[in-house]
C-alpha cells in the first residue's frame, strides 16, 4: 500500500511516550501535512509533493489509516469510526483543544530544528483541519492552513461554529494573529461538514488575519462541483487553469512560499 510513497523517507517520531510513523520529502523549511480521513492517500501524497516542489520539507505524520492506500467509502468508514471516539482527537468538543495537537507541536518543533528557516507551516484537512490552528500556540508556526476543517462534529449551532480550541488557547491564537500571523481557510460552500458558521466565527475572532476561501458548490455552479464536495486540495481538486480549486491550491502554495521560503 505504500508504493505511492516510495519517494518519501519513512522514520518515526516519539514524544511523551507516543510514537508515530512520519513520511518526509524535500528540502527547506518544514510544512506539517496532516492527512484527511481515511489517511495518507495517493492524492494527499500528490499534494505533499507540490509543497515539497516549492522548496519545503514535507513532514507527514501517520495519524490514522494505511499510508498509500486509495480512498474508498468503506475505507473511510473504517478510519473515521475509531477516530470519532478517540480521546486524542476530541472530535465532538467545541471548546476543547484536541490533545493530539500537543504531539503535533512537538513534531513541528523538531522539524524546525532539523530543517531550519524562519519557522514552520502546517495544513490540516477535514478531520485534522483545525489542528493547524491549535499548532499556533507555538511561535514557530507561521503559516497555518485549515482545509475544510470539520471538527468539532455535531448538528448544534455551537458545534457548527466550534473551532475545537479551549478559550485559553483561542486567546493565544488571537495574540499570534495580532502579531501578524495569518490563517488561511478553505471550504466548499455546500460542504455538509464545514458550514458557513465556522468560517464566520473565524472571521469574528481573527478579523482580517483570517483569509477565507469559499468555493461555490451550490446547485448549478459553473464548475459542476457536487453539492457535497469536500476535499479542496485532494479528492475534489480539478487541477486545470481557471478552476477555483486550482486557484485555491496555488494560494496555499504561495502562502507557504511567502511566509517560509522567500524569507529563509
Amino acid at each position: 500500500m505504500t508504493d505511492s510513497l516510495s519517494d518519501f523517507t519513512k522514520s518515526t517520531f516519539t514524544y511523551d511516550g507516543k510514537t508515530r510513523d512520519v513520511y518526509r520529502l524535500g528540502e527547506g523549511p518544514a510544512v506539517i501535512v496532516m492527512a484527511e480521513i481515511p489517511g495518507i492517500t495517493p492524492k494527499v501524497a500528490d499534494f505533499a509533493r507540490r509543497v515539497a516542489a516549492i522548496g519545503c520539507t514535507v513532514v507527514m505524520p501517520v495519524l490514522f489509516g494505511d499510508p498509500g492506500r486509495d480512498s474508498t467509502i468503506g475505507y473511510g468508514l473504517q478510519s473515521i469510526l475509531p477516530s470519532c471516539v478517540s480521546k486524542e482527537f476530541a472530535a465532538w468538543a467545541a471548546n476543547r483543544t484536541a490533545p493530539v495537537t500537543v504531539w503535533l507541536r512537538a513534531l513541528a518543533a523538531d522539524a524546525h530544528e532539523s530543517c531550519g528557516g524562519p519557522g514552520v507551516g502546517a495544513v490540516g484537512m477535514c478531520f485534522t483541519g483545525g489542528f493547524a490552528l491549535a499548532m499556533m500556540l507555538d511561535d514557530r508556526m507561521l503559516a497555518p492552513v485549515l482545509s475544510q476543517p470539520s471538527l468539532p462534529l455535531g448538528l448544534t449551532k455551537k458545534a457548527r461554529r466550534g473551532l475545537q480550541l479551549s478559550p485559553e488557547d483561542l486567546a493565544r491564537v488571537k495574540e499570534r494573529t495580532a502579531d501578524g500571523v495569518c490563517v488561511l481557510g478553505l471550504r466548499f460552500t455546500g460542504d455538509p461538514f464545514v458550514k458557513a458558521a465556522r468560517f464566520e466565527h473565524l472571521r469574528e475572532e481573527l478579523g482580517d488575519a483570517f483569509i477565507g476561501v469559499e468555493i461555490d458548490s451550490s446547485k448549478g455552479n459553473p464548475w459542476g462541483f457536487p453539492s457535497i464536495a469536500h476535499s479542496v486540495l485532494t479528492e475534489n481538486l480539478v487541477d486545470e487553469p481557471g478552476n477555483p480549486t486550482q486557484d485555491a491550491l496555488h494560494q496555499v502554495l504561495d502562502f507557504f512560499r511567502d511566509r517560509l521560503v522567500s524569507v529563509s
